[in-house]
């Protein structure tokens, strides 16, 4: 039987928002499954635009989580580069199990992974953006 993310990972939880932006809602659903039981609280969209309607009207969003390919007016890298312009204290994890983006296309700070995403690795990005100031730009680990 396998372990869930939370049975592997027991280091400290955080009470941040991760927003979820994945069109494929069964991918969706599991990682918001993944990023709920690392102790995040979750919102999902199923596109960029409802994410920047999302994150207009939601100030507890401190994550973003997306995914690159998706339907509609803005794709995921378009999303990060918005939302960092908008929400630069806004964190951002990217991605993708069709694209490797080149670093010039990813946001300051913003982190990659390519799918299957490691969920005791991705809980570790996630703690880090939760608590890394603003200004900080974080090491981009692809």
């Amino acid at each position: 039987m396998n372990a869930s993310a939370s049975e592997v990972y027991d280091g400290p939880r955080c009470t941040c928002t991760v927003l979820i932006v994945e069109d494929d809602v069964l991918l969706r659903m599991m990682a918001a499954d993944i990023v709920d039981d690392l102790g995040f609280a979750v919102r999902e969209a199923a596109s960029a635009d409802e994410a920047i309607l999302l994150l207009e009207t939601h100030d507890d969003i401190s994550i973003v989580f997306t995914d690159i390919q998706m339907p509609g007016s803005m794709n995921g890298l378009q999303l990060a580069v918005r939302t960092r312009q908008q929400k630069p204290a806004v964190g951002l994890v990217i991605v993708s199990g069709e694209h490797t983006p080149d670093a010039d296309q990813i946001p300051d700070g913003a982190l990659f992974f390519a799918k299957p995403y490691n969920p005791v690795v991705l809980q570790a990005a996630l703690m880090q953006l939760s608590t890394a100031a603003p200004e900080t730009h974080l090491p981009d680990v692809r």
